[in-house]
Parts: structure tokens; C-alpha cells; sequence
């Protein structure tokens, strides 16, 4: 009996470990730099990482891949203004020479990376984003306004011929009666998320623990 609870509880903790350890790997995404261009000196200057990084959403806990052959470029973080001036007087940590390196971001706000070879950095190697703590709200809903409306010619047709007799609201006799509201019936779409699954997954493990203590 006793046999069975230890292997039963050695099922739970791997089950709960290997939960958290999906949960952890989901909340992470993966971005290449530069993608296709890589961490390299790139044809159009500066525009191509600044284009690259356009509309990312950033988050802590995301990964930076920076794609390069070793001892021919670096990976280094500085402030902002040794970004803007292309030097390293102002690191952040140690500059990373091995590629491919991968960087994971641990912090919220603006991030700075250049490279220190050459005049690399004068020549367009260098990457400026912005990274969240949580994920950011969604961007505000955006209307077209409607057309100027046309005015319509004058008609001779008499005031009390040009509006026709109000229909009558009345549902037919012995027919269906006709709901107005709009939506009625209309459920919203279930939604689910991994940490909902999770939670849920955790209980049931507890459960079963319970009937087997």
C-alpha cells in the first residue's frame, strides 16, 4: 500500500512540473534578428533593424537570437546615448563574441545593442526596442467616418403623400411572434487558455491523490 502511494505521488510531481514547465516554454517566443539578414551589417543602414523590430511585442522572458559567425561580429548592450554615438563607453554586461548568441530579456524597457567591430555600428549594425513586463493593450478600435450625405432634389409630391401609412408592429394572428432584441440566442464563443487547462489538470491530479491517500 504503501508502494502505491510513493509511485502515485511520484506521478503527481513529475505531472505538476511538467505543467509548469509547458506554461513557462508558451510564454516565451523566440525572435530572430534581422531574421533572413541576421545580426550583420545590413544593405539599407539602420532602417532594416528598426523595420525589423516595428510592431514586435517584446515581453520579459522573450529570446533574442542573434544569428552571426564568431570573431567577425559582437553583440553588445549599452545605453542610449552610446547607441546613438556608435561607442561602447557605456556598456551594459560583457560583449558576447561567439555566435549565434542568445540573449534573453530580463528587464522592462528600452534595450540597446550594437556592434563594436569595425564601424559596424555607423553602417546600420544596431538594434533599439522596447520590451514589456505584461502584454501591452490592444490598440483602440478605428471608425470610418460615414459620406457627407447628398441632398436629394426638392419633390413636388405633397408632404402628406410622400410618407407612406405606418405598418403595423402586430405580429400576424396564429403566427410566430418576432424577437427584436438584437443578438437574442446568441451565445458568446467559449474561450480557453492554457493556464485555464492547467489549473484545472492540477486539480484533478489532486483529486486523485486524495482517493488514493
Amino acid at each position: 500500500m504503501n508502494n502505491s502511494k510513493s509511485i502515485m505521488m511520484r506521478v503527481v510531481v513529475a505531472a505538476v512540473a511538467a505543467v509548469v514547465m509547458l506554461q513557462c516554454a508558451s510564454a516565451q517566443t523566440r525572435y530572430v534578428v534581422g531574421d533572413g539578414i541576421g545580426w550583420d551589417i545590413p544593405p539599407n543602414g539602420a532602417a532594416a533593424y528598426t523595420s525589423w523590430a516595428s510592431g514586435k511585442p517584446f515581453m520579459v522572458g522573450d529570446i533574442l537570437v542573434f544569428n552571426f559567425a564568431t570573431n567577425q561580429h559582437d553583440v553588445q548592450q549599452v545605453q542610449q546615448d552610446s547607441f546613438d554615438a556608435c561607442t561602447s563607453t557605456n556598456p551594459i554586461g560583457n560583449s558576447i563574441t561567439n555566435g549565434p548568441a542568445n540573449i534573453t530579456l530580463s528587464t522592462a524597457g528600452d534595450h540597446y545593442y550594437i556592434c563594436t567591430f569595425g564601424r559596424h555600428c555607423q553602417a546600420g549594425q544596431k538594434l533599439a526596442i522596447n520590451v514589456s513586463a505584461t502584454p501591452g493593450a490592444s490598440p483602440p478600435l478605428t471608425t470610418t467616418p460615414p459620406p457627407p450625405a447628398t441632398p436629394s432634389p426638392p419633390s413636388n409630391t405633397p408632404p402628406e403623400a410622400a410618407c407612406p401609412p405606418p405598418e403595423s408592429s402586430d405580429p400576424p394572428v396564429g403566427g410566430p411572434a418576432v424577437s427584436t432584441t438584437p443578438g437574442a440566442g446568441n451565445s458568446p464563443p467559449d474561450s480557453s487558455s492554457p493556464v485555464v487547462f492547467a489549473s484545472f489538470f492540477v486539480m484533478f491530479l489532486g483529486i486523485v491523490v486524495a482517493t488514493f491517500l
